[in-house]
């Protein structure tokens, strides 16, 4: 844990405080989302991910060994997961088994609101939800920030269900299925 802060403002109780760790867990998480889209968009193993994202038959009929692409998905779904614990064990000082339910449930619900596949989608979603939950719990107190965050989730899914930077699906005709 990183001691100090930032000061923004006049002072007293217009004084806008933001704690070093906070700086570092913003640059290392912009940093991961930087890495891991260029790694998606750049890389043959990214374009590899992205083939067997989209359709998996026709990715193992090109040569693609799905076996390792799904692999290699889950180690770097472990790995970030790694990071964001790091940083979410150095931001609350706290570690116990259950401290990455909400944590999880938080992410699943930015990566739905930013749009699923999209990982600025995503890192967009986390923003919308923050300041979402930050404005409910202060609009309606702390204890409804949960019901702010999880609302703004159905609206969206009520009203834009692929999300806010998401793509509409578009059906496959697969006659021999």
């Amino acid at each position: 844990m990183l001691p100090g802060n930032l000061s923004f403002g006049p002072g007293g109780n217009q004084q806008v405080l933001i704690s070093y760790m906070q700086v570092v867990v913003f640059i290392v998480t912009l940093l991961a989302m930087i890495g891991l889209t260029l790694f998606i968009s750049l890389s043959r193993m990214g374009r590899a991910c992205r083939a067997c994202a989209e359709d998996m038959k026709m990715a193992g009929l090109l040569g693609i060994n799905t076996n390792t692409i799904i692999a290699l998905t889950f180690v770097i779904g472990a790995a970030l997961a790694a990071v964001a614990a790091m940083l979410l064990s150095m931001q609350y000082g706290v570690i116990n088994p259950y401290a990455g339910f909400s944590v999880g449930l938080k992410a699943f619900t930015s990566a739905v609101l930013g749009g699923i596949g999209s990982i600025p989608g995503a890192m967009l979603g986390g923003l919308v939800l923050g300041v979402a939950e930050a404005f409910g719990a202060d609009v309606f107190g702390d204890q409804y920030k949960d019901v702010v965050a999880f609302g703004l989730l159905v609206l969206v899914l009520l009203f834009r269900p692929t999300g806010i930077l998401g793509r509409p699906e578009v059906e496959k005709y697969e006659p021999f299925h």
